[in-house]
């Protein structure tokens, strides 16, 4: 079969990238995801959400934020141009992982995954900012940049492991629990996006009262919330005790551990920034501790299974394999 020419085989031809780069390369993909969401947590806690004030463009009639319109505009264009910066960085990636040899496809796709999840939610930006700062797009606007985080994250892990098939290290159960613990995370983090919607930050500065709020009272939300972390708290507390019993990789164990410290000083903040009125640094450090929160949460089921180099021999459980499915 004759090979497809075009511009990223005949970059490949004449760079092969070692595979310590493409982990660098996957790895500050990973780090601008987070980076995005702590800097739009900062537009909206300076009040610049409507910095600019359309989109694409910045104003009507420009691209750039104009002199009149001071800090909130300079904060909001130096958010949308770090997208640029994000997007550099996953290209990267991508570059990287096409180039290797051999050749790893389950690499670049989750490379071009990031990509489409970049472009579409700079779409669901500006949306946000079409509508007025609607609660509900801007908690959708979260909840796609920790999308983000976890493609980035999965393509970072997958870049230290084997291209063979998933085998499961545990029974699976116990990675179906893990699942568990990741979905009701995901849930913590989705009410966190929630209670913001109807919290103390609108995006605005306080006089602007033209800007929606979810018509669901504070305290209530901020309780749901509470008592996700709850839960969260304690399957994971659950999950370090079973790895213990069932001698599960280590790892997994460390994981477990770092997520249960993550939580608690998570719940630290959160409490902290509830009874001080929600200042703005509190509620940045929740935010990028919400963002370390998920990602712990995801890196506890990809230490449950392994990877060999395709149908080469690897190091594998104890336990008759079973496939994963991640």
């Amino acid at each position: 079969m004759e090979r497809v020419l075009n511009p990223f085989s005949l970059l490949a031809d004449r760079w092969q990238p070692s595979a310590a780069m493409v982990r660098r390369a996957a790895f500050a993909a990973l780090v601008m995801s987070v980076v995005i969401v702590v800097t739009g947590g900062a537009v909206r806690l300076t009040a610049s959400g409507l910095g600019c004030t359309t989109w694409p463009r910045c104003t009507a009639d420009s691209l750039t934020p104009t002199a009149a319109m001071g800090f909130h505009g300079i904060v909001e264009f130096t958010n949308r141009m770090l997208t640029y910066v994000l997007s550099a960085a996953i290209g990267w990636a991508i570059l990287a992982a096409r180039c290797h040899r051999p050749w790893r496809r389950s690499l670049t796709k989750l490379g071009w995954a990031q990509f489409w999840l970049v472009m579409s939610n700079a779409v669901l930006g500006g949306i946000t900012v079409l509508t007025g700062l609607n609660p509900y797009t801007v908690a959708l606007h979260m909840i796609a940049a920790m999308a983000l985080v976890w493609v980035a994250l999965l393509m970072w892990e997958r870049s230290k492991e084997g291209d063979g098939p998933a085998k499961l290290a545990v029974a699976g159960p116990i990675h179906r629990l893990s699942y568990v613990l990741v979905a009701a995370i995901g849930t913590l983090v989705a009410a966190g996006t929630l209670v913001t919607g109807a919290g103390h930050h609108p995006g605005t500065p306080q006089d602007n009262k033209i800007v929606p709020r979810i018509p669901i009272d504070y305290d209530r939300l901020a309780q749901f919330h509470a008592d996700f972390a709850f839960i969260s708290v304690g399957l994971t507390i659950a999950m370090i005790f079973v790895f213990a019993a069932i001698k599960a990789p280590q790892p997994a164990k460390a994981r477990t551990k770092e997520l249960l410290a993550v939580l608690l000083l998570q719940g630290v903040l959160g409490f902290i920034q509830y009874f001080t009125d929600a200042p703005e640094l509190m509620v940045g450090l929740h935010m990028l501790g919400a963002t370390l929160t998920w990602i712990a949460a995801l890196r506890v089921p990809l230490a449950l299974r392994t990877r060999a180099d395709g149908e080469a021999p690897g190091q594998l459980p104890a336990q008759t394999p079973q496939t994963a499915s991640v």
